[in-house]
């Protein structure tokens, strides 16, 4: 991507906002000082100057797997310069436009009359109202930004009651925890992760439930987390399944090479490469050395007070075309017929109404994770936005049709982003009734 057209124009497109940006900065200190007036704008290019600088070498730098957090944390720094400045020239365009329109009908109607010059006087620019709108909005959401990389472990207990008519007596009050999207390749701090798994074990659960994305990329990243998960037990067990980020999609592996998309196009599939699939295959092994039961396409009888039910976990499946469909729901809930009540565990939440309602109605519960809530948005009693609700219908809490239920984590981890803004890392406790 970076040697594309897309990359240059991105930072060509950077270079004329940064420009535009200024005369807002202009308008705003043409009452400053001179001397203050310089410092000001020679603060406003250097900080942008050193953004693209960094945005242009930052792929071309190498960094150990202990160090990804600086450049992550440079690169969410540019592109909260990059959105702040983007809303804050919203304001400016208004008011642009605003002058523009009003100067052509000071020209077309009002020609040789006080209306031609009703702007004159003063130079078309922007009001100072707007502008400085603009920067506070534009402002308020970098620091916003900012701020949010002191969220990135204030983990938050979310708690329900979940009644259902068909739930075998012996299972009500079954206290489930579910955990989601760990990825454990952001963490840098080890003993606010343990924070966070000491509020599970807390809870005492009767069963813990993780629902995808223990690592960014790589198996190795867990490394150093073994003997913080590990800790995480219950007395009716572990069980995970696996998430988008846990294939290794998003590394270029050496091995993928025009031999490999042959194959690929030949068998009319993705397939992993035989270095991604290693990568895959030492994963599955965390989660037996963790003592979790990873689920892949399979059901498995959970039993409590003499009475059984179905747990069900699935390979990471989507409706969204860009992702692989790693799962096989068919397959994972063939003999499970005969339970009253089944539980599904599917990473990815536009499964619930692409195949669950439609062709599985008695799936009773399905608990899923994948969009963080975007990390950013939103989320107080009785109202909740994020960016990410445009793309998924389904993206953070609980939702219902009928008798089925879907409950969608924001997360224990975080990627991309070394934060969160207004959606907070989530530990849920749901107790069946």
């Amino acid at each position: 991507m970076r040697n594309s057209p897309f990359w240059w124009i991105l930072i060509g497109f950077m270079i004329l906002l940064d420009l535009y940006v200024f005369q807002a900065v202009k308008v705003l200190t043409q009452t400053t000082g001179h001397k203050g007036r310089l410092i000001i704008h020679a603060c406003y290019w250097a900080i942008s100057a050193l953004a693209i600088i960094i945005l242009i070498i930052l792929p071309y730098l190498q960094f150990a797997q202990q160090h990804r957090l600086v450049r992550n944390t440079f690169f969410a720094i540019i592109v909260g310069l990059f959105f702040s400045k983007i809303i804050a020239s919203i304001f400016f365009l208004v008011d642009d436009l605003r002058r523009g329109i009003q100067w052509i009908a000071g020209k077309l109607f009002f020609q040789g009359t006080e209306g031609e010059t009703m702007e004159q006087g003063v130079r078309i620019s922007r009001s100072a109202f707007l502008s400085w709108a603009g920067m506070l909005v534009g402002g308020g959401l970098f620091s916003s930004l900012i701020y949010g990389f002191t969220n990135k472990y204030r983990y938050q207990v979310h708690r329900f009651k979940f009644s259902f008519e068909n739930l075998p007596a012996g299972f009500r009050g079954l206290k489930i925890v579910q955990i989601s999207d760990i990825h454990s390749g952001s963490f840098t701090d080890k003993h606010a992760v343990m924070r966070g798994v000491d509020k599970v074990l807390k809870e005492k659960p009767d069963l813990v439930l993780f629902t995808g994305d223990l690592i960014n990329n790589l198996a190795e990243e867990m490394d150093n987390y073994m003997d913080v998960f590990n800790q995480v037990k219950s007395p009716m067990g572990v069980y995970s399944i696996l998430g988008n980020h846990d294939y290794g999609d998003y590394v270029s592996w050496p091995d993928r090479n025009q031999q490999h998309d042959k194959k690929e196009k030949e068998a009319g599939r993705h397939l992993l490469t035989p270095l991604q699939q290693a990568n895959l295959d030492r994963l599955k092994t965390i989660h037996a050395e963790l003592g979790w039961k990873l689920l892949l396409d399979e059901h498995v009888p959970l039993e409590r007070n003499g009475y059984k039910i179905a747990l069900i976990g699935v390979q990471n499946w989507s409706s969204k075309a860009r992702f692989p469909k790693y799962g096989d729901l068919h397959k994972a809930y063939k003999g499970s017929e005969s339970y009253p009540f089944k539980i599904l565990m599917s990473h990815d939440p536009s499964h619930w109404d692409a195949q669950v309602k439609p062709l599985f109605p008695d799936i009773d519960l399905m608990l899923a994770g994948h969009t963080h809530g975007m990390q950013f948005g939103v989320d107080i009693p009785g109202f909740r936005w994020s960016p990410v609700q445009y793309i998924y219908k389904e993206w953070a809490g609980l939702y219902e049709e009928r008798k089925q239920k879907l409950y969608v984590n924001r997360g224990y981890g975080f990627i991309g982003y070394p934060g969160r803004v207004g959606i907070l890392p989530e530990i849920t406790v749901i107790e069946l009734i």
